[in-house]
């Protein structure tokens, strides 16, 4: 339970001290994926602005704004906040939180590699560490023999999203051999957290970053996802066949 004490341990004194980072936004250029298999879709009707993002790898669609609901929040308002969520009055219900696969071992078995708990984890257990690690490129901070810094560790890279929090962030999974706690992923914290994967007690307070399962709508523009400008003839011919979906 190493892992699990360490978390809530760092969760409640930053919390408590009213301290989080915001990380720089910056999309960096062939680092991941995210260039090829992120595509735009528009939320609010104006058609130069993405207000969510189709993940081709996964088939889900996140929230261009990681911090959304603009504060932390205990596991059960994080569930309640994603489920009742319309962004941008999109009409677009169906909203949740990432998700955990939970290999039910109890702690963390190899603590630097390999399974769902700890750093460089197997992407397949988690949504966002699908998205840490093979969609934006990020490293954690320890490398897989456990010694860190290694270099480039860190957020370095937010690809097309805003307000990605340098924090804890929860899943919509519980940890399954002890529901009073869910599992989570850490962006960052202090140093060390960049890149794990854990749990902490539902009463702590965590950002939420808001995806939805498949595709909220046809494509705005074809990927690369850094392409920002488009011809009137693509816009009105896109204006012309968006469709709201529930």
């Amino acid at each position: 339970m190493k892992f699990l004490l360490r978390w809530a341990a760092t969760v409640l004194f930053v919390v408590a001290s009213g301290a989080s980072t915001l990380a720089h936004a910056a999309s960096v250029s062939g680092q991941g994926t995210w260039e090829t298999t992120l595509q735009g879709r528009d939320l609010d009707g104006n058609l130069s602005t993405f207000e969510a993002y189709y993940d081709t790898a996964l088939n889900i669609t996140w929230l261009a704004n990681a911090n959304y609901a603009g504060t932390t929040m205990s596991w059960t308002t994080a569930i309640a906040w994603a489920a009742g969520l319309d962004p941008y009055g999109s009409e677009i219900i169906g909203w949740r939180l990432p998700t955990v696969t939970d290999t039910g071992t109890p702690g963390c078995d190899l603590f630097y590699t390999g399974t769902d708990c700890g750093y460089n984890v197997n992407t397949a257990t988690g949504e966002m560490a699908h998205m840490f690690y093979t969609t934006l490129g990020d490293k954690a901070y320890y490398d897989t023999s456990g010694v860190g810094p290694q270099e480039g560790w860190g957020l370095t890279n937010t690809g097309p999203f805003s307000n990605v929090q340098s924090y804890y962030y929860w899943s919509a999974t519980e940890y399954a051999p002890d529901t009073t706690i869910a599992w989570g992923f850490a962006w960052g914290g202090f140093d060390t957290d960049f890149g794990s994967q854990g749990y902490a007690d539902k009463s702590d307070s965590l950002y939420a970053w808001a995806v939805h399962s498949g595709d909220v709508g046809a494509a705005v523009v074809p990927v690369p996802a850094a392409v920002w400008l488009f011809g009137s003839g693509l816009l009105g011919l896109v204006g012309m066949s968006r469709k709201r979906r529930r």
